[in-house]
C-alpha cells in the first residue's frame, strides 16, 4: 500500500519511458512522491524529437480514478473502447473519468515538430471508483484567462477570481492552473486550508516562497499554510499549478489501476484479461468546441 506525503518538498523531474517508448518527466508517481492526495501522477511530456514520442501510447485500461491531459504544442490524437475519437491540439484539454474501466489510446498526430503536454492523474474516492465512466473535451478558446500587469493565468479546472473553467470537479474540488509569471513579477495566492497544492516549473526559473525552484521541478506547500508566494526570474516563468481536497482512504495501485484494496486490483486484472472490464458499462460524453 502506498503512503500520502503531504509535507513541503521539491522533486526534480525525472525522465522514464512510458507506452511505446515516449519519454516523459515524471515527478508526483515516481519515487520521491509516490502518492499527493488526491494526485496519484504527473506527467510532463516536452521534446521536438520525434524519437522521444512518436510511438505514443498504444491501448491500454485504466480504473478507480480521472485522468487530466493538457496539451500545450502539437497535436495528440485519441480513442477509446466505448467509439469515441479525437485529436488534442494546442491549449486544448481533457478529463476523462476512467471510473469502472475504460480502454483507451493517444497517438501523436504529427511526425515532426514541438510536442508539450501534461497528464495528471486524479484518484476517486471507493464510493466513485465503479461507477459510469465519462468525459470532457474542450478546446483552447473554452478556458477563460485572467491577465493582470504580472501575469497571464489560464483556468483549465475549477474557478480563479470571477473566471470559471468549462471543467470541474466536484469530488475533490480541484482547481488547475496554467500560469506564466512575467520577469522579476510575483504570483500570489492562498489555497484552501488542508488542501494538497502545488506547482510544477516548466519555464525559467524563479522562487516559490522564498526558496529557489529550477525549471522541471515539483514544489509542494505546506497544507496548513497553503500560501503560494513564486517570483520569477530574469525572464519570466510558466508553471502549472494544481489543489485539491485530499480523500484520506487507502490507495493501493498496479499499473493503471488504482483502487482502495488488494483484492479490488486483482479484480481489476481480472476483468481486464477475461474482457468483462467494460462490458456492458454506460459511456458518458461531455463535448464542447
Amino acid at each position: 500500500m502506498d503512503t500520502t506525503i503531504s509535507n513541503v518538498q521539491l522533486i526534480r523531474a525525472e525522465a522514464v519511458r512510458e507506452g511505446a517508448g515516449v519519454m516523459v518527466h515524471r515527478t508526483i508517481g515516481g519515487p520521491a512522491l509516490r502518492n499527493f492526495d488526491p494526485f496519484l501522477l504527473l506527467d510532463h511530456i516536452s521534446s521536438d524529437d520525434p524519437n522521444e514520442y512518436i510511438a505514443g501510447f498504444p491501448s491500454h485500461p485504466h480504473r478507480g480514478f480521472s485522468t487530466f491531459t493538457y496539451m500545450i504544442d502539437g497535436l495528440m490524437k485519441h480513442q477509446d473502447s466505448m467509439g469515441n475519437s479525437g485529436t488534442l491540439s494546442a491549449g486544448s484539454a481533457q478529463w476523462m473519468k476512467a471510473a469502472s474501466g475504460i480502454i483507451h489510446s493517444e497517438i501523436p498526430e504529427q511526425e515532426e515538430g514541438l510536442l508539450r503536454g501534461f497528464q495528471l492523474w486524479i484518484n476517486l474516492p471507493e464510493a466513485k471508483k465503479m461507477t459510469q465512466p465519462e468525459y470532457q473535451e474542450f478546446s483552447a478558446h473554452a478556458f477563460p484567462i485572467v491577465e493582470t500587469a504580472e501575469y497571464r493565468l489560464k483556468v483549465l479546472i475549477g474557478s480563479y477570481a470571477k473566471a470559471q473553467a468549462p471543467i470541474e470537479d466536484s469530488t475533490t474540488e480541484v482547481v488547475y492552473f496554467d500560469i506564466q509569471v512575467k520577469p522579476g513579477k510575483q504570483f500570489h495566492h492562498v489555497f484552501p486550508v488542508g488542501n494538497s497544492s502545488f506547482i510544477y516549473l516548466f519555464e525559467g526559473v524563479g522562487r516559490t516562497n522564498s526558496e529557489n525552484t529550477p525549471t522541471h521541478s515539483l514544489v509542494t506547500l505546506d497544507a496548513q499554510e497553503n500560501v503560494l508566494n513564486f517570483v520569477a526570474g530574469p525572464n519570466g516563468a510558466r508553471m502549472i499549478v494544481a489543489s485539491g481536497k485530499p480523500i484520506n482512504e487507502p490507495i493501493v495501485r498496479y499499473g493503471p489501476f488504482v483502487m482502495n484494496t488488494r483484492e479490488q486490483i486483482d479484480q481489476a486484472v481480472r476483468d481486464f484479461q477475461t474482457n468483462d472490464f467494460v462490458r456492458n458499462r454506460a459511456w458518458v460524453k461531455r463535448n464542447e468546441s
